[in-house]
């Protein structure tokens, strides 16, 4: 029987190149989205789904919520991607806070629900659902984002009235 010791080294994103991708957020690029509560670091890892279009795949990102909320929360918009969708996975375990309508061409404040991850809990928004922005409750709060890259707009989002009142409240 033959013995094999093999030295590890540190994962970076060029010694792993010929394996895969290293999903990091330390020197990848990033851009603020939701208002520029969050800033996402865009397509971190190739996600081979097979026998689609070359310019249409998945894609696996990380999100940083910059901003924390604190309850009561006011929700003003929520957004859809209908080409897709879209998973939104904690990293660091705290819960987040997630606010969802039906699908519909329309929203009905009515319909809003929300929800309290407890931290080890991720969310895939199915496509076409109202979903308000990532809501994280701690700041820098990092996510995996999973979803659809290619062609055509894949976020639609839909702005309340300012004068409707719109606000989230946790229980004690």
């Amino acid at each position: 029987m033959a013995e094999y010791r093999f030295v590890s080294r540190a994962l970076t994103r060029e010694a792993f190149a010929s394996f895969g991708d290293v999903v990091e957020t330390h020197g990848a690029s990033h851009f603020p989205i939701n208002r520029g509560a969050v800033e996402r670091f865009h397509d971190l890892a190739r996600v081979d789904v097979g026998g689609v279009a070359s310019d249409e795949r998945a894609a696996i990102s990380v999100a940083r919520c910059l901003t924390p909320v604190a309850a009561p929360v006011r929700v003003q918009v929520v957004e859809r991607h209908v080409l897709g969708s879209q998973a939104f996975i904690p990293m660091s375990g705290d819960p987040f806070l997630v606010v969802v309508a039906p699908r519909g061409d329309t929203v009905d404040v009515t319909a809003l629900r929300a929800f309290i991850s407890n931290g080890s809990q991720g969310v895939n928004y199915a496509s076409g659902t109202w979903h308000a922005p990532l809501m994280a409750m701690v700041a820098d709060q990092e996510f995996i984002v999973v979803d659809r890259v290619g062609p055509g707009d894949n976020c639609e989002e839909w702005i309340f009235d300012e004068s409707d009142e719109i606000f989230v409240v946790t229980e004690p």
